[in-house]
């Protein structure tokens, strides 16, 4: 029997890398598409001599050619980090967009099955909390973050209608904080950089008073929950995430902690919009998918750690 067919898009970020990687250990034929705007061929040089592997070097915001089959799509392409999103602001629109336009258009064609990487700055600065499926979000359109929330609600939308008018299998995932190995030490967010200055020896940024909380979540727990949702029949949308909640000044000193410096604590003005509360409600999750995260945050943060601190070794020599 042939393999079932993949196409993974952003397969060279941190996350599409991650699901390339579960993809091809499940059996299936993974072709990866990545503009390497942001993401990295390092994070899946590993799967080049495989004869299940495939990777096109392409932009989804233009059209999208795949010959033969194709069973399931998952669209991870978007720059995802404040700094990628300060700086490419039209590229993240498009691909929210227009990529989405062009997946949810191939999916059609190939009467596949399509799941879009969605997040939980849908919900913006909450007024809930913590943040479940059915709240609709509290979002400046405006704002220097507006480019990322409104793209990502608006692949909402959009996969929402081709769903109810075209009837395409359709399943939507909002993610929440995750972390882990093929980070970006450098992308602006709070623990790669909590990480990074630790393991340079630099003090620790921390943005206002540190009183914002975030819910982390390691990375294989949530492929689990993606791959669990793209199987399942749920096509509204589901909060992937760890619901454990931590104010940043917490994070920070556990970080210190666990890295052994003599690293202090800085605090700088708050950027604008900056969500002040972000946790999960992950009761869909747990009822539709019987998932919910199992790696704690102490055993993820080790593992992130070890992982950055080969990366700063290698980068040096």
């Amino acid at each position: 029997m042939s393999k079932k067919r993949v196409l993974i898009t952003g397969a060279a970020g941190f996350l599409g890398s991650h699901l390339c990687d579960r993809f091809i250990q499940e059996g299936y034929s993974v072709i990866g598409m990545d503009n390497l705007s942001t993401g990295s061929l390092s994070n899946i040089e590993h799967l080049f001599p495989l004869q299940e592997f495939s990777f096109f070097h392409h932009d989804v915001s233009k059209f999208i050619h795949v010959p033969g089959p194709l069973d399931y799509i998952l669209h991870f392409a978007s720059p995802a980090s404040p700094i990628d999103y300060l700086k490419l602001p039209i590229q993240t629109l498009k691909v929210g967009s227009l990529g989405t336009h062009n997946c949810l258009g191939l999916a059609k064609a190939k009467q596949a099955r399509i799941l879009v990487a969605s997040t939980s700055e849908v919900y913006g600065d909450p007024l809930v909390h913590p943040q479940h499926e059915e709240y609709w979000g509290n979002v400046n359109p405006v704002g220097p973050r507006g480019v990322y929330d409104e793209a990502k609600r608006f692949q909402e939308a959009i996969t929402m209608a081709y769903h109810n008018f075209h009837g395409l299998e359709t399943r939507i995932v909002r993610i929440f904080n995750t972390y882990g190995p093929r980070m970006r030490l450098n992308d602006g967010r709070a623990l790669p950089a909590f990480l990074g200055q630790a393991l340079r020896g630099e003090n620790l940024t921390v943005f206002g008073d540190g009183s914002q909380t975030r819910s982390f979540c390691y990375v294989s727990d949530l492929v689990e929950g993606i791959y669990r949702l793209l199987l399942s029949e749920e096509s509204r949308p589901v909060n992937i995430g760890n619901p454990h909640e931590i104010s940043l000044l917490d994070f920070a000193k556990e970080v210190i902690a666990l890295c052994g410096t003599s690293s202090t604590i800085e605090f700088k003005p708050l950027p604008q919009d900056d969500p002040k509360q972000r946790q999960p409600d992950i009761r869909r999750a747990k009822k539709v998918l019987d998932w919910e995260p199992v790696v704690s945050r102490k055993e993820g943060l080790n593992l992130t750690f070890e992982y950055f601190k080969k990366k700063l070794a290698d980068s040096s020599k």
